[in-house]
């Protein structure tokens, strides 16, 4: 093995001495994650908007773990909980459950937004040649999105929820292993 740096000696890994760095990082459930597994009771199915607004997702490339993706969203909205379950524990993972829930429905509105601009802009632009309107369209497109984002947020009540609600809603599934 090569050294990691000057000041470290070269480590090799054999029998003798069993502790030695990994070559690579292994990802592990969350806390979270471990916790929502031993709450849950049974599955859950999700609803149309809850689908189509995870359809309307973007994949996600991991680097550091530091986000949830749309498939651990499927993953937490499709557990079931006990609603009578008043432990500290069972709150926390309803809560987390409701915030995302109402993050991915309110996904929906973004595309809505985005299209309903996009549509306004078209038909604004119907006396005018098509190269004028594709000028327009895409600055008016994304501006939508911002105006869904921000209608999406009020309709679900993603606006009044607490800060620590959506903190809850944005913990990631997976970690990298720290021996730490």
């Amino acid at each position: 093995a090569l050294p990691i740096s000057s000041s470290e000696p070269v480590q090799t890994c054999s029998p003798a001495q069993p502790t030695c760095r990994m070559a690579a990082n292994v990802v592990v459930p969350s806390d979270i994650t471990l916790l929502e597994e031993k709450k849950c009771i049974g599955k859950r199915k999700l609803g149309w908007l809850e689908t189509f607004g995870l359809m309307g997702m973007a994949p996600m490339i991991h680097i550091h773990y530091s986000k949830i993706d749309k498939g651990d969203c499927r993953a937490v909205l499709s557990k079931k909980y006990d609603p009578d379950d008043k432990s500290e524990e069972g709150m926390i993972v309803q809560k987390r459950q409701e915030s995302i829930r109402k993050q991915v429905v309110a996904h929906n509105f973004l595309w809505a937004g985005a299209g309903t601009m996009a549509g306004f802009t078209w038909w604004s632009f119907r006396r005018y040649n098509y190269q004028s309107r594709l000028v327009a369209l895409p600055f008016i497109f994304y501006g939508g999105t911002f105006v869904g984002r921000i209608v999406g947020d009020i309709v679900t009540g993603r606006n009044a929820e607490y800060a620590r609600d959506q903190f809850l809603a944005s913990l990631p599934a997976k970690v990298y292993y720290n021996a730490a």
